[in-house]
């Protein structure tokens, strides 16, 4: 069953620019992956949805996207309440809307 991750971050001020060219030199070879997105909020502040085959392939692909978020985690801002620099959420489709 489709899966999708989100990751909501915020930028160190004047950290944006730095962050977008950042995602787009990611390349995510991982199995079940099927495509990304990064997605401007807001001022300084982003979303990541990745599209999975499914929650095994994307469970398996953590520590593969921790060692990415490591190459730019210097780039964020903790965003309070601990969370610490990410908010991620995850979970398989239950509906679709077309």
């Amino acid at each position: 069953m489709t899966a999708y991750n989100v990751v909501r971050f915020r930028t160190k001020p004047g950290k944006e620019k730095a962050f977008v060219d950042a995602h787009e030199k990611i390349s995510l070879n991982a199995k079940g992956f099927r495509k990304g997105a990064l997605i401007k909020t807001g001022e300084r502040t982003f979303c990541m949805v990745g599209e999975w085959n499914d929650m095994d392939s994307l469970a398996a692909a953590r520590p593969m996207m921790i060692g990415i978020l490591d190459t730019f985690r210097d780039m964020l801002e903790d965003l309070g309440g601990e969370l610490g620099v990410t908010d991620p959420v995850s979970g398989t489709v239950v509906a679709e809307i077309g």
